[in-house]
């Protein structure tokens, strides 16, 4: 027979019991009926010189390019994709700047908007020679001005 009653269920515990608390250790207070503490007080920051202005990046000023001749034409993503033969997503994050095309993926897109490359490169540097004076009129307000040697103003590059 059974040494239990058919009504009773059997019980199995699964954590180990609890053990006594030790006397030694301090009472924790539960959060509500702790004092309040004084607010901190952090010092306060010097003010800092503004950060120097960033030059732009190239494929911000590309894509920039790109997105002003195509919006002159009054043409889509999707017709200048097809054209270029490029897909429309990856012309759209070329015009945000977020990817840096290849010459031949910049060559098809310029084409497509009936620009050589070498134009691209053109209206890209004019518009690198327009920021970069912006920049340098506000900072040399603020600051000393400076004077180049150079007697280039142009950009090169090297492949």
């Amino acid at each position: 027979m059974r040494n239990q009653a058919p009504d009773e269920a059997r019980v199995i515990p699964l954590r180990p019991a609890a053990t006594p608390a030790r006397t030694d250790a301090p009472a924790v207070t539960p959060r509500h009926q702790r004092p309040a503490l004084a607010p901190q007080v952090r010092p306060a920051r010097e003010p800092q010189a503004p950060a120097p202005a960033r030059e732009p990046l190239w494929r911000d000023l590309v894509g920039d390019v790109l997105r002003r001749e195509r919006l002159a034409q009054e043409r889509t993503l999707k017709d200048v994709a097809e054209a270029a033969r490029i897909s429309m997503p990856y012309l759209s994050e070329l015009e945000r700047g977020r990817k840096e095309a290849s010459s031949e993926v910049l060559a098809a897109a310029a084409h497509a908007l009936g620009l050589g490359l070498g134009d691209l490169l053109s209206l890209a540097h004019g518009e690198l020679t327009r920021r970069t004076r912006t920049t340098r009129a506000t900072t040399a307000t603020r600051a000393t001005p400076t004077t180049t040697t150079s007697p280039y103003n142009g950009l090169c590059l090297a492949a």
